[in-house]
């Protein structure tokens, strides 16, 4: 009797190192007795399903990319505006001297920033998970999208208002809108992440790397915006515009998906296979994907995953990002203007995209493996390494072990490679674990780890 994954309509995908790692077909169908007791009767996936059409031009892959990047392009746009920020919330935004612009709100905004958007967040994951059979994944993902516009219109509009006579409102107003904005990138995240569950792994990784390129190109955009223009308002105006683009392009390409045959092919499938939205007779318990199958299946991969992101969280960027050169009193433009663009956000995102992208091409670990969670667990290192760089200010540990600028930038690539690919890899498994009726609500259970 032969050990293997699941036959699943939503993917062909089967590397190696899954054929020794699962139960057997005899469990496998227990399991998905069980499962299927638990789930509402559907009806069966007719022959028309089982052809499937080819991704012309690649058009879906890339759509599947573009809705990665503008899934977490608005946050990353957020905490890459350092020197926007630290400007705003100076003593004196009429200052140009760093010096002058010291104040508790500048120095401590990323921690704030983190702080204020992580309960939304979560809470909008759960939100989601408890809404994935009462709301169409259209509902979910254009409100969500139309929010995010909608912060950033006021976000943008706010770049030219001077509030230098009121901080303190700018300031929470700011965590007010980061939150709203992380929890509804989340939300919209968690629900293109649902739809991709269903199409081959090729999609969903098209998905993830899009994520990690979205990071790119805001570390991008700032550096570009600081090197060509002077004027920080100016300068955050052109930022803020690109995320705009980027969001407006996100609805549009969306509302694209549904006329293209591909993706029609998989929509199909996962109507076939998933539960109606409010069938006749289903209520409560019907309603709500049943969470003991997919835990079962899941629970390692989604620990790793929350641990994976729990890490870079505490280093990235709060941590990071203020880390300055060693030979900052040099008053080069490299150690004072670019040193924290450039080796902070854009090597770290830069860092994450190629982990993500390289899932393309080595899966390994394989999804039971004890190496997988071991290799997460490791990461920990990464936290007293990046503490005992050189950053500033030093107000509790006084020490600085790694006087080099060589050392931030090593540390960065490490976070942001190990990021990537010990995030990507349960991330892209745990849909393809679980029988074909549980995939979106999987995957959205595996977003709520993150």
């Amino acid at each position: 009797m032969s050990n293997k994954v699941p036959n699943s309509i939503n993917s062909s995908y089967g590397p190696p190192a899954f054929t020794h790692e699962f139960a057997s077909e005899d469990e496998e169908n227990d399991e998905q007795s069980t499962t299927v007791g638990l789930l509402p009767k559907h009806p069966s996936v007719p022959l028309a399903v089982r052809y499937s059409p080819e991704d012309s031009y690649g058009l879906v892959y890339i759509i599947f990319f573009l809705m990665g990047i503008g899934s977490l392009l608005p946050w990353n746009f957020f905490i890459t505006a350092k020197h926007y920020w630290l400007y705003k919330l100076s003593n004196s935004t009429h200052s140009s001297d760093d010096k002058d612009q010291r104040s508790n709100l500048s120095d401590y905004f990323e921690s704030y920033l983190v702080i204020a958007s992580t309960v939304p967040s979560v809470l909008c994951l759960i939100l989601n998970y408890l809404l994935v059979n009462r709301l169409s994944a259209n509902v979910r993902i254009l409100t969500s999208l139309g929010v995010i516009l909608a912060v950033f219109a006021v976000t943008t509009v706010l770049v030219k208002v001077d509030v230098s006579d009121s901080r303190m409102e700018f300031f929470f107003g700011t965590l007010a809108s980061a939150a709203v904005v992380s929890g509804a990138s989340n939300l919209f995240s968690a629900s293109v992440f649902g739809i991709s569950g269903h199409f081959p792994m090729r999609i969903s990784q098209a998905l993830i790397s899009g994520q990690a390129m979205g990071g790119t190109l805001s570390a991008t955009a700032s550096i570009l915006d600081l090197a060509v223009t002077e004027d920080v308002t100016d300068s955050a105006l052109a930022y803020f515009l690109t995320a705009d683009f980027f969001i407006l392009l996100c609805i549009i390409t969306y509302l694209l998906l549904p006329k293209l045959a591909y993706s029609r092919h998989y929509m199909l499938a996962a109507t076939c296979t998933s539960a109606p939205v409010q069938s006749e007779g289903t209520a409560g318990r019907s309603s709500v994907p049943p969470l003991q199958p997919i835990l079962r299946k899941t629970w390692i991969l989604g620990l790793s995953v929350f641990y994976v992101f729990c890490i870079s969280l505490m280093v990235f960027p709060a941590l990071s990002s203020g880390i300055q050169s060693v030979h900052t009193d040099s008053g080069s433009r490299w150690t004072t203007t670019y040193f924290v663009p450039l080796t902070s956000f854009l090597l770290f995102n830069f860092a994450d995209f190629c982990g993500r992208q390289s899932t393309v091409w080595l899966q390994v670990p394989g999804p039971t493996s004890r190496v997988l969670p071991t290799l997460v667990l490791c990461r920990s290192i990464l936290v007293p390494l990046f503490m005992f760089c050189n950053y500033q200010p030093r107000d509790h540990l006084h020490t600085v072990l790694f006087q080099h600028d060589a050392y931030p930038i090593i540390f960065n690539c490490m976070l942001g490679l190990s990021n990537g690919y010990l995030g990507t890899l349960p991330m892209i498994y745990g849909p393809k674990v679980v029988p074909r009726e549980l995939t979106e609500a999987t995957a959205q259970m595996l977003f709520l780890w993150t």
